[in-house]
């Protein structure tokens, strides 16, 4: 069968399924998938400053990033919420990133105003796409790689060449790969966010509490040396007996009254239709939730009273 492909939204035009998404799910736990996501923006930062510069400017810790290691680092407006994300890892040379489909022009224009007198060159980098390949696929010589959330790698691949394909692995759609991610419970910033997300709803992911000032930083310190962070990070299983799953952005519901906001979605190989979402932190954990009309379970990925993930371990 032919690959199904997605046709609307951010990632529009990207493989949803190639016929077998409960193969595909199998593949991705098995290591042996390759997901395209092309959609996705791809920045390159170079010059002697890039890793001094990046680290006075974001919530991450940079300055002494070795080559090779993958970090996720956000840019946070004065209030504390989240701007701008970048999935990166440099070489030594540059430091390569990825952040979301339609986002990387803003975020080169932001960091552009930045640059002042470091000695630094930010550019987009529309001749390289990313894929996600699992730890056994085997990948080109020469292509720059950043250990995934997921397990296995993102890879940067030149725009014209094609994935990696052996006898053994498996292309998997949008599909298995996003329900990877819930299930590992790797929030999407900007699906599983909103315009209010501090990095403490979300587990601190991309956020270092032991560096110098950065924009945002005040919020960040506060709220986790205080605790109790406005809203939570959840995962949510949903009633497998419907067919339907939640519209992302739609409400969720408790006794009658929204109580936060369902993100992304997804039907797992294993785990059925699962989502995540963000609920005001003084929700119970056991509550069970309507989202857009789908009764659904809580699972705790952030700890209500301090901010931190409970799980995976989020760069």
């Amino acid at each position: 069968m032919s690959a199904v492909m997605v046709d609307d939204g951010m990632d529009a035009g990207i493989a949803w399924h190639h016929g077998n998404p409960v193969a595909e799910g199998r593949a991705m736990a098995d290591g042996l998938g390759v997901a395209d996501l092309g959609t996705r923006d791809v920045v390159e930062i170079e010059g002697p400053d890039r890793l001094t510069w990046l680290h006075s400017l974001t919530s991450q810790h940079l300055e002494s990033l070795a080559p090779g290691i993958a970090t996720t680092a956000l840019v946070l407006a004065p209030t504390g919420h989240i701007e701008h994300v970048l999935h990166g890892v440099d070489d030594g040379e540059r430091f390569l990133a990825w952040t979301e489909p339609g986002r990387g022009g803003a975020l080169v224009e932001w960091l552009e105003r930045m640059r002042f007198m470091s000695r630094v060159e930010v550019r987009l980098r529309p001749d390289l796409r990313m894929a996600w390949c699992g730890h056994r696929v085997e990948i080109p010589a020469g292509w720059a790689v950043r250990d995934s959330e997921l397990g296995g790698s993102d890879v940067f691949v030149p725009r014209d060449d094609d994935l990696p394909s052996t006898a053994n692995t498996v292309e998997v759609g949008l599909w298995a790969y996003e329900a990877a991610r819930i299930a590992a419970g790797v929030p999407r910033i900007f699906v599983d966010t909103d315009h209010r997300t501090i990095p403490n709803e979300i587990g601190l992911m991309g956020t270092h509490l032991e560096k110098g000032c950065y924009r945002g930083q005040e919020t960040v310190a506060r709220v986790h040396t205080l605790g109790r962070p406005p809203r939570r990070l959840v995962q949510l299983h949903l009633d497998g007996s419907l067919s339907s799953l939640p519209e992302a952005g739609a409400p969720l519901m408790l006794d009658g009254r929204a109580v936060g906001f369902v993100g992304s979605s997804a039907r797992h190989h294993e785990l059925g239709p699962i989502a995540l979402g963000l609920v005001k932190r003084n929700v119970a954990v056991d509550a069970q939730l309507l989202a857009d009309d789908i009764p659904a379970a809580q699972e705790a990925l952030v700890d209500p009273d301090v901010g931190l993930h409970v799980r995976p371990v989020l760069r």
